[in-house]
Formats: C-alpha cells, structure tokens, sequence
C-alpha cells in the first residue's frame, strides 16, 4: 500500500450532519432512485485515491426494510456525456423495493484503502459523511417486458428464479456471444489490446447492421453515439430473447478488449465516463426485459487480480460492479467463463459479492465442458450458502438433458438447490453455426433447446464458435442466428402459456421409447418431447381419468392442435401429430375437466 498522503482534499467532521444529496430519476419500487452528493474535488488519477481512499456507504430505511448500498465517486455527475474525469459528485443508486416513505443517511470514510476495509469502522469521517433525507416511492407505471414492472429477479431456493414483484418464475433464452459485448467502439476508453501488440488485425464492435433498429427516443450518448449497441438490443428484444452474457474484463483473455479500468492494468483506477456508457446500456436492456449475466473474468485472467485471492484489487473491482450495476432489477453475477480457481477462492468470491450486494443477486459459475471438470468444480460447492447456480458449458451434445438434471439432483439433495443453465453448447470451434450453415435446426432444438428446458432448467444461452463468422468474438449482426432466437421463442412461449412449469418435474422413465423426454405434475399435465416421429408412449400410472392430447410445432411454432383422448391408468399410446412425423413434435396430455 503506498504512504497515504496527509493533506486531505476533505473536510474532516466532528460528527456533525452533512446536508442532503440531491434525489433524482423514477422514484418508484424498483426503478432506479439516485442521489448526488456534492463531495471532495477528486479524479481518476488524484491522490488521494477516490476509489481506495474514501467509501461512501449509504443505508436506506423503509417500509421494505433496511439496504446498505455503496457508492461511487462520479467526477462531474455527466461523464457519460462529457467525458469528465474530475469533479466533485459521489452517487449511490438505490432500487427500493416497496412503495412508502423512505430515509437514508451517508457514510464518507477517508483514509488509505478504507474502501476495501473489512471494519465498517475504518479510517475517518469526512466531507459528507451524515448526509441525509427522505423521499416517497410511488407504485411502478411500467409495464411487461420491462422488468421495473416486475420486481427484482430472486434466488427462492428453487430450479427456478422469481420475480418478487409479480411472483412469476422466470425462463431464459438468450445470447451468449458475442462475450467481448462491451468491446464496443463507441464506448470512451476502449480499444484491442491484441491488435497494438500486432497478435491481430484491430477490431471493436460497432454493430452497424443493427444501426437500422435504433428507434427515435431511444438512448444515445454523445451527440448519436451508441446507435449499433441498442440498435441490437433492440433486435434481441424483438426476438424475445431476454438474457445477455458478457464479460466486463477480459484482460490476457481471448479479446483483451474490454476492461472497467483507466488503463487495462490500472486495477485500482476506473474509467468513470466508460462505465456510466455502460451503464446507459444496461439501463436499455431492463426496459426491454434482458437479463445481464455479468461475467466478471474469464479463465485466463481468474488469477490476474491478486492471483487469484480475494485481496483488494478483487475486493474493489466487486465493489464498483455492485456500486454501479447492482440496482438493475434482473442481473445475475458469474465468478467466471471456464473458471480455475481453487474451491476456497471461489467460495471467498461469492461470499464477497453477496456482503457486497444489498439485493443479493444469485451468484453462479461457469467451468469447462467435461464431466470430470463439472466434478472437480462444482461438486465442493454443493450446499454452500452464499452460491446459487451452475453455467453449465457441455461438449457432448448426448449428454445436456441428463448432466442439468444430475446437477440440479444433487444441489437438491444438499439443501440448497441451483438454478442451473446450459450456457455454452459444444467446443469452443462450433458451438451454434449461423443459419447460412444450417437450415433445419433440428439438432439444436432437439439436444440443447428441448433437451435443457424438459430437464426443469431455468434455461439456455446460445453459443456462438470460432470456425464462423459472427462468433464470440467478432459477431456484428445477431441476425446471423434468427433461427435459433424464433426456435427458442417457440419454446418459451410454449412453457410460459401452457405449462406449470415451475411445478413440474423431469421423468423420462414415463416414456419408454427412447430419447423422449417427460416433464410432469403427475395425475394432472404433462409435456413430452418426441425427437423425431409422431408418437410416443406415455405412462399414466396409477391415474384414473381421461386425458386431452394436443400437439405443439416446436419448429414453426404456433397454436396447439387437437389430438387423441386417452385414459388412464396404464400406458397409453399419444399420436399421430399433425404433420412432418419425421420432424421433433411436442405432445401436451392434459387431464380433461368435467
């Protein structure tokens, strides 16, 4: 730690109160409220450090409870606009989560490192340290798919997350690639590290085929900058896809293009005009009902920040994600892509980031594609109290239905169940080929799409390889995959409208023929999956009754189509379906009702 210096740019109080920050934004449950305060003139590169050596903690008190929220030092409160890289505004950004009065008070600590300080204690009281006010919340004006209509996205000790708003469960379908999302021209800061050491041809993102699909009102930064990016969450959303993975520091990884710092080694300086860009865009994806799954390293660089501990270069780092970007009401924190830390390491990073949290988004990991690997780094964390989920990465395509089910047995039978995702498909090479490579999709939908979503996963997240364009790391236009984004809107909307999902349970055993698989709430529903051919087999047990058997197109999507009766009990033979019997089918059995 260097000498801290003595000349405080603060006024040091005596415990008397400082005045109110400004409140501003949506003041409504679970929207965005943010208060300003006017504190120490400070920059990204001033000593003292405003990241280190100062921590602004603000609790909020109110009808749903009590938050201790950090902030963030945010040069002239406009950077995103400016560029700025001094002033003198500090922010905290707070989602409340029920309607009423609510108070806070700030905490400013000065002193060398205080901000990563264990000791709430630590260091001194200065400047705006008292702060404090009130405001009142209002109910949310919003609407679906935004997810300020919804409420905050939870882990609930289930496969599946909840939204605590309107208590409805959540399926994700989304996009994996490209993961250098934030590698992004228009972004202050950013450029390609691998194109200035000469490994490369320079590339950043630009996302001009999706400059078509930015519409007037929508955000921009900087006299139209931004336009490609939202453009293309636009398209997503269009889509219904709702979910996007990427990685907010892939320093020495695969891209070396994307960082939250100053400089790509400057660990203990951010870029604050970059990340409140950021910011504008995250803010764009909760209106359009997108999740961000924040990777926060890769595996080449889990050990860049002191090697691989839990020191203060990581404990900072995780402390300005949360700080900037925990508010967002659906956002999902990974320890890492292919990760490589020790057990005791990534046990100290989630706990960190839960302590951190004050809305304790689920922490999750991503890890290599074998069986073996699957072992060795996730069966330590079965049952751990601070980890909620695996990202899974799966090779071979045989194995997904049964690999999401062990691992979700297994985190049952340990207590703490997981949600847990299939978020990359095959090698690193090809994982999803763009549609010019494949017409049918039938394998995609059969051994990655149907084969996660009948497991009683809480969903998928597509892939994009190297051995094509538009891949993981140089994909300009999310178009290339249109057929993958309308498949898999076939199978959500299929589960959100016709299934109790979330009280169903895999069961593959009820259907004899083999590579059919079986979702469940025995005696009442039952969806089941026929990989090619028109009929199947169904056990209905030991359950008396008539049943209605409708058809599902997983490919074409569409309304049901009226099939057969069948009763029960025993086993009962479903079909014929409607059409191509060459072609993956989904059967819908309901028990009829008088």
């Amino acid at each position: 730690m260097r000498a801290w210096v003595p000349a405080f740019l603060v006024v040091v109080l005596q415990g008397c109160a400082g005045p109110q920050g400004n409140v501003s934004g949506d003041v409504q449950v679970w929207h965005t409220v943010t208060i300003a305060f006017d504190g120490p003139e400070s920059s990204e590169t001033a000593e003292p450090n405003p990241f280190t050596d100062y921590r602004l903690d603000v609790t909020f008190t109110g009808p749903g409870g009590d938050f201790v929220v950090p902030g963030f030092f945010a040069a002239d409160g406009r950077s995103a606009e400016t560029s700025a890289d001094s002033g003198s505004t500090w922010l905290v950004r707070f989602s409340p989560n029920a309607e009423g009065s609510w108070r806070y008070r700030a905490s400013f600590r000065a002193g060398p490192g205080v901000a990563v300080a264990d000791d709430p204690a630590a260091g001194q009281p200065a400047a705006l340290d008292g702060a404090s006010g009130e405001f009142v919340v209002e109910g949310s004006d919003k609407q679906p798919p935004d997810f300020r209509s919804r409420g905050r996205l939870e882990y609930v000790g289930e496969r599946y997350p909840r939204f605590a708003g309107d208590g409805t469960y959540f399926l994700k379908g989304g996009a994996d690639s490209p993961e250098n999302l934030l590698a992004y021209v228009d972004f202050d800061g950013t450029r390609d590290h691998d194109a200035e050491s000469g490994r490369r041809e320079a590339f950043l993102h630009r996302f001009e085929p999706h400059i078509q699909d930015w519409r007037e009102g929508d955000p921009t930064w900087q006299d139209g900058k931004g336009k490609g990016l939202i453009g293309g969450l636009n398209y997503l959303a269009s889509e219904r896809v709702n979910s996007i993975y990427f990685l907010p520091n892939n320093v020495e990884g695969d891209g070396d293009d994307t960082w939250p710092w100053v400089d790509r080694t400057a660990f203990d300086r951010f870029d604050v005009s970059k990340l409140e860009q950021w910011e504008i865009v995250f803010s764009h994806a909760d209106r359009l009902g997108i999740l961000l799954h924040v990777v926060t390293a890769e595996t080449e660089n889990d050990h860049l920040l002191d090697d691989g501990d839990l020191g203060p270069h990581r404990k900072l780092y995780y402390r300005e994600l949360v700080a900037r970007f925990a508010h967002h009401p659906a956002l999902i924190w990974n320890l890492g892509e292919e990760n490589t830390n020790s057990t005791e390491q990534r046990k100290a990073h989630a706990s960190a980031l839960h302590r951190l949290d004050p809305y304790d988004h689920p922490v999750v990991m991503h890890t290599h594609a074998t069986v073996e690997r699957h072992e060795q780094h996730y069966a330590p964390l079965l049952g751990f109290e601070d980890f909620e989920g695996a990202s899974m990465q799966i090779r071979d395509d045989p194995v997904v239905h049964s690999a999401l089910i062990e691992w979700m047995r297994r985190s049952r039978e340990a207590g703490r169940p997981w949600i847990v995702a299939f978020d990359e498909q095959r090698t690193g090479r090809d994982g999803v080929a763009p549609d010019s490579e494949d017409d049918s999709r039938h394998d995609e939908r059969r051994d990655h799409l149907w084969a996660t979503l009948m497991a009683g996963s809480w969903g998928i997240e597509w892939y994009f390889g190297y051995m094509y364009p538009h891949n993981d790391l140089n994909l300009e236009d999310f178009r290339s995959r249109s057929q993958i984004w309308s498949m898999t809107r076939h199978a959500l909307e299929f589960f959100h409208e016709h299934l109790p999902f979330q009280e169903m349970t895999p069961d593959d055993q009820l259907a004899p023929d083999g590579g059919t698989f079986v979702l469940a709430k025995p005696g009442e529903i039952y969806a089941v999956y026929i990989p090619s051919g028109g009929s199947a087999r169904l056990d209905l047990e030991h359950t008396e009754g008539e049943f209605k058997v409708s058809w599902f197109n997983p490919a074409d999507g569409g309304d049901l189509a009226e099939g057969v009766a069948v009763s029960g009990p025993g086993m009962v033979r479903l079909g014929p379906a409607p059409g191509d019997t060459a072609q993956d089918w989904v059967a819908l059995v309901r028990l009829a009702k008088d």
